[in-house]
């Protein structure tokens, strides 16, 4: 730990820090970890009264397609069977274990409301506090705001309707004609589950390219790690290629119609009351609709000159145009594992070594980061 003999109370106290780290999910509990390695004084502040709340809202059957020897964070295995794969709970409860293991300085219920800098050192508000510090990751991952398109305001009332943050089991969907819209991972993993009690239909608005959970005797992570695919960075002609392609770890739309009995459909295009209509003109009425249709960030607390004008981060490997100012666990930071459980630590160790050297080196002019 940064500090072993602080206390909670002592840390609401004192608030200047070398490095603010903002998120205690995976990805700040990682650079946490690096950082506690480094003898840094350094605290992580989360808004929720949890440790790893992303993950607690998800819904309860949750399986990671990655097994367990894959999704451990820095020093600590993930326990169990190494071949098999985590559920919800037990990921939820690997990182409360990481926090206790390592005594990380975590802050709970510490909502930052806003990120300026001014005179080399950044200001953090938080709930009427302010946090000085010379460095900040902002580690709060690809999950934040649950996006869903405007035309489910068109939809009646009486339409059961949430996102997939909302879902938690099949029992709590009434009965009837089901829609999941989206057709990635979680709808499809969304449309299995409730095709055992529902008439379940899923509108899937792009292609996807389907791979095995297993190959050859072997889980899908061994080949891509054994291939260094997984190390396939952005900057690479694969990689910016790869990254705007989504794939289906373990479904396949075949599986979905032959196994679950799940009806596919095209993207959905417009609503009206209990009906929606989809690209090819069809249409259908619903008695629920599950929107799993991802995320969007919320940056709209940080006060800084790091983003392009279209929102797009200013940065490279998570290093901004901003100096120390950092972001981790981002989509495709750096490779196809970046926002991964077990694969953050890369980009966590690039960080704090960044971190390292302009700790340093404080006399040393900082210049920009070049970024994409």
């Amino acid at each position: 730990m940064a500090d072993s003999e602080t206390g909670p109370d002592e840390l609401k106290a004192d608030r200047r820090f070398d490095i603010v780290v903002v998120g205690a999910g995976q990805a700040g509990l990682a650079m946490g970890n690096l950082l506690a390695r480094q003898g840094r004084r350094f605290v992580i502040v989360e808004r929720a009264g949890v440790i790893g709340a992303a993950w607690r809202e998800r819904w309860d059957s949750l399986t990671l397609f990655t097994p367990r020897r894959y999704s451990g964070l820095p020093e600590l295995p993930f326990p169990g069977d190494p071949d098999g794969y985590p559920t919800r709970d037990e990921v939820i409860a690997y990182l409360e274990q990481y926090v206790e293991t390592f005594d990380l300085p975590v802050e709970l219920n510490s909502n930052v409301v806003r990120l300026t800098s001014g005179d080399g050192r950044f200001l953090l508000e938080v709930d009427g506090r302010t946090i000085s510090t010379d460095h900040v990751v902002v580690a709060t991952g690809p999950f934040q705001i649950p996006s869903a398109p405007q035309l489910a305001e068109r939809l009646a009332p009486e339409i059961f309707q949430t996102h997939s943050t909302g879902y938690r089991k099949p029992s709590d969907v009434p009965h009837g004609t089901i829609l999941v819209v989206g057709g990635g991972n979680t709808g499809f993993q969304l449309a299995k589950e409730l095709a055992a009690t529902h008439k379940v239909h899923l509108s899937v608005g792009s292609r996807q390219k389907p791979l095995p959970q297993r190959l050859l005797g072997r889980d899908l992570f061994w080949w891509l790690t054994k291939s260094r695919l997984l190390a396939i960075t952005v900057e690479s002609r694969l990689g910016r290629k790869l990254q705007h392609r989504d794939t289906l770890i373990g479904s396949s739309p075949r599986e979905l119609r032959r196994r679950y009995g799940v009806e596919l459909e095209p993207r959905v295009v417009d609503a009206s009351e209990h009906t929606v209509r989809f690209a090819d003109g069809s249409e259908l009425e619903v008695d629920a609709v599950i929107w799993a249709t991802g995320y969007r960030p919320d940056y709209s607390w940080i006060d800084v000159p790091a983003f392009h004008p279209d929102g797009r981060i200013r940065h490279k490997r998570g290093a901004t145009v901003v100096p120390g100012l950092y972001f981790l666990g981002l989509t495709w930071q750096h490779t196809r594992g970046s926002a991964l459980l077990g694969w953050v630590k890369h980009d966590a160790e690039f960080v704090a070594e960044q971190i390292s050297q302009r700790a340093e080196a404080p006399a040393r002019v900082s210049r920009p980061v070049r970024s994409s």
